[in-house]
């Protein structure tokens, strides 16, 4: 066989081949490989993308697999927004400061003489709000609505032993905040009988009003009232 050919080689064995010839005469490899296929994107990997398409075919699929998606996406983030919600202040809540805020305005349902209301929220322990019995209640305005995230309670007379045996104390006191727009969030605070102060973590946003109801009395008698030596409210800095 005469090597003597003017033509392309063969791309396997490099042979001289005539230019009409679609086969190797040598080696019998084709002369024209078919073209490999590019690697598709990544993602072109995943369904319903992989699919190689003419002329547009599978676009109309492809189109409602995706919409079906997204309208899945929103749904789900539709439902879990108040959680998700919750979830961001509680943890700003955690990596925030606390700070001291103080009522605009105490009122009380009950109150005995020398004992106001307002003595609850002076800074002073050792002053007390005395109220005749369980179920008075105290409500306390804020000036502008704020993120509620901790209560202090000093129950009692004072946070020393001995003044604080010397008078009744609540036990429980039922709490209910009111915010800006009227909505109410309950929460039970149950109160250790022992001087001192007792926080409670609430995490609440938008609080406008607290109202506090002493319930459960601890050591009263009919000439011992009920005494709430200080309250603390904190918001977010």
């Amino acid at each position: 066989m005469s090597d003597d050919v003017a033509g392309v080689p063969c791309p396997a064995c490099g042979t001289p081949n005539p230019p009409d010839r679609r086969f190797c005469r040598r080696c019998a490899a084709p002369l024209t490989p078919s073209t490999i296929a590019a690697p598709l994107p990544w993602w072109r990997t995943v369904w319903p993308f992989r699919r190689r398409t003419r002329a547009g075919s599978g676009r109309l699929v492809r189109f409602l697999v995706v919409l079906t998606v997204v309208l899945a996406l929103c749904a789900a983030g539709f439902l879990l927004l108040p959680a998700g919600r919750h979830l961001v202040q509680d943890t700003l809540d955690k990596l925030g400061k606390a700070k001291a805020v103080t009522p605009t305005r105490a009122q009380a349902s009950a109150e005995l003489p020398g004992h106001t209301v307002g003595l609850s929220t002076d800074g002073l322990s050792n002053r007390y709000w005395a109220a005749p019995g369980p179920g008075t209640s105290a409500t306390y305005t804020f000036g502008k609505p704020f993120r509620l995230v901790a209560v202090i309670v000093t129950n009692g007379a004072s946070p020393a032993p001995e003044e604080y045996a010397k008078q009744g104390r609540a036990l429980r006191i039922d709490m209910e905040v009111t915010d800006r727009d009227g909505a109410t969030v309950h929460k039970q605070l149950v109160l250790s009988d022992k001087p001192g102060p007792q926080t409670f973590p609430t995490g609440i946003s938008d609080v406008a009003t607290v109202r506090l109801t002493l319930q459960e009395p601890a050591g009263s008698a009919p000439q011992r009232p009920l005494a709430l030596a200080e309250v603390e409210f904190f918001q977010r800095s």
